[in-house]
């Protein structure tokens, strides 16, 4: 599997950047995710960050080298992350649950799977066209959507989300996949410090026009620029696409006796570690059905940012 990644973190005009990405990968498939701390909530970073370890450990548990059914794995995962940070906060004694987005992309094979719940953001490039993007769970996107306002109106409804992980009701988790790779096909996992400042066209002209190693770092550039003093934290984590096969110029031939590689840092709480352990398959389907049942009825819950 040969694949090139780049990522960038940079606080903007806030006290703590709550944002976390990373990857993880065997020699077979990969995972790559981002979360998005909310404000407004205690420990944001500490939900962001157990969002992410959890996903990464479970992935390490499952991808032995492949997932079995890599739709199945984002879905259950991103549910059994949001169980850890309600445990999390009866743990610590909390009176409110800390609170993130995720979304979340596996590479295995030639295809690719992702998911997402919140307002971060996965775009993907090819040719220079912007192939699929994620749609985020906010009062404004549901608004277009249904035609009720033009693009641009009611700016200020744009940090009210529908779901995340942490609140009071069962996220809601959009899944998408399995799409074919192509070589050269970009990847880009973002917070919304940098869509909130920089349109969807500019970002996929950075993504076709330069490579991601240069493409990255002038977007984070340029959000900061436009949103000025009071601008958001910029995360972004962008993956290439290089191909299959040819074992010498293969990503995953360095790894170890592991076979599995990480960025993800930080071990889980063991409280956490236990109870993510001790579920079942019968709590995860439960999990599941409650979701669906969620999204059927949308609209409860509204988060702010």
């Amino acid at each position: 599997m040969r694949f090139s990644v780049f990522q960038v973190s940079r606080r903007g005009g806030r006290e703590t950047n709550e944002d976390r990405m990373g990857y993880c990968f065997t020699r077979e498939a990969g995972l790559f995710a981002l979360a998005d701390g909310m404000g407004g909530h205690p420990e944001g970073e500490v939900a962001a960050q157990i969002a992410l370890q959890t996903l990464a450990a479970l992935f390490q548990q499952d991808a032995r080298p492949v997932l079995d059914d890599p739709q199945r794995f984002l879905q259950e995962t991103i549910v059994i992350a949001h169980q850890q940070l309600l445990r999390y906060a009866q743990s610590k004694g909390l009176t409110d649950t800390p609170r993130t987005t995720v979304v979340a992309c596996i590479l295995q094979g030639n295809q690719a799977w992702w998911a997402h719940c919140g307002d971060s953001r996965l775009y993907l490039v090819r040719g220079g066209k912007l192939i699929a993007r994620t749609r985020d769970h906010s009062y404004s996107e549901l608004q277009e959507a249904l035609g009720r306002v033009g693009r641009g109106a009611e700016p200020f409804n744009r940090n009210v989300l529908f779901t995340c992980l942490g609140s009071p009701g069962k996220p809601m988790v959009d899944c998408q996949g399995p799409l074919v790779m192509e070589p050269g096909d970009r990847i880009l996992l973002c917070s919304d410090g940098l869509w909130g400042s920089v349109e969807d066209h500019e970002i996929v002209q950075h993504m076709a026009d330069q490579v991601i190693s240069e493409a990255v770092p002038d977007l984070v550039e340029q959000a900061l620029r436009r949103g000025g003093e009071r601008s958001d934290n910029v995360t972004l984590l962008s993956v290439e696409w290089e191909g299959e096969g040819d074992p010498a110029g293969d990503t995953t031939q360095n790894l170890g006796n592991s076979g599995f590689a990480s960025t993800i840092q930080g071990a889980l709480d063991a409280d956490l570690v236990a109870g993510m352990a001790a579920m079942d398959d019968e709590e995860i389907e439960r999990s599941v059905r409650e979701i669906n049942e969620v999204i059927r009825q949308s609209g409860r819950g509204l988060n702010r940012r």
